[in-house]
């Protein structure tokens, strides 16, 4: 009796292991038609958008087929899984996907990661990063991929690819949901060495010398700048308020992002509010938090060390 209930466990087990191999898989389309028509169902619309102002700084989107950047890139995903997108769609942390400041929603960008060498073709859906040069945000998949997951940044250069971007607008803007110069699939998990990185002493370096595993969370010691990772109990404040009703509502609308709280402090004799989210493992995370706070119009953030 206990070898067959062994039995059961084990194939219980092998099944729940498949079914997570399947769901890590990037959603692939047979073409840009059948792609559109997912978008345009799951309440995703072509959008440019109005200028407009985070932390002090005025964005203007716009339609750039020319658009080319080299910055730092980071990533979201499982306390933004299943939410809106800027332009209507429901995030999918495995979908190969992106968040860019200002360019139309969607289109088609390449990112290259400059420190392995390796590309991922993404559609940027949503808007962000607003942390000081970060230039693109892609979805966990997109960062796994790109072999930083695990680091948490990379420096990254960011190409709009122009013929897929506007045949995706064209489709979305239509009745039929198609282009006419275009209805090939898009792929979106294009992982390859396209830029290699220089060697100081054998020049490039090949595919198999530039993609490397990735660093465990447990052992990561530096950053993209090259500076120790300050490690520690990290919070997300957002916001101090006298009123606790007040402070209780903020927390209400902040669950979306993760753990909340409410700390109460007594700088007089009247309480501080303070709500959090966390606590986070390193600044680096609390980081990715703030920078989707920042990204859902709320300005009044910052991170605190416990």
């Amino acid at each position: 009796m206990k070898i067959d209930k062994l039995k059961y466990a084990v194939l219980f087990l092998l099944l729940i292991l498949s079914a997570c191999s399947q769901n890590s898989k990037p959603i692939q389309y047979k073409n840009l038609k059948e792609e559109v028509e997912a978008i345009k169902d799951d309440g995703g619309y072509y959008k440019v958008g109005n200028p407009y102002k985070v932390l002090g700084q005025y964005y203007t989107p716009k339609e750039d087929y020319n658009y080319s950047e080299v910055g730092i890139a980071s990533w979201y995903g499982d306390d933004f899984h299943n939410k809106r997108t800027a332009n209507g769609e429901t995030y999918n942390m495995r979908a190969i996907t992106a968040a860019h400041r200002t360019l139309p929603l969607p289109s088609i960008v390449k990112v290259t990661n400059l420190e392995n060498g390796r590309t991922i073709i993404a559609r940027v859906n949503d808007r962000g990063p607003y942390v000081k040069n970060r230039i693109i945000d892609v979805s966990q998949k997109g960062a796994e991929l790109l072999g930083y997951r695990n680091k948490g940044t990379a420096k990254v250069k960011v190409e709009i690819l122009a013929k897929e971007s506007k045949a995706i607008k064209e489709a979305m803007l239509s009745k039929d949901n198609k282009a006419k110069s275009y209805n090939a699939p898009i792929n979106y998990q294009l992982a390859q060495d396209l830029f290699p990185v220089a060697s100081a002493s054998k020049g490039a370096l090949t595919v198999a010398n530039a993609v490397k595993p990735d660093i465990k969370p447990d052992v990561e010691t530096k950053n993209s700048d090259n500076k120790p990772v300050e490690k520690g109990a990290f919070f997300v404040q957002v916001g101090a308020f006298s009123d606790y009703s007040k402070a209780k509502q903020v927390a209400e609308s902040m669950k979306r992002f993760g753990r909340v709280f409410i700390h109460e402090a007594y700088l007089s004799k009247n309480g501080i509010y303070r709500v959090r989210l966390g606590a986070y493992q390193s600044r680096s995370e609390a980081m990715q938090i703030l920078d989707r706070v920042l990204d859902y119009g709320h300005s009044d953030v910052s991170i605190v060390k416990g």
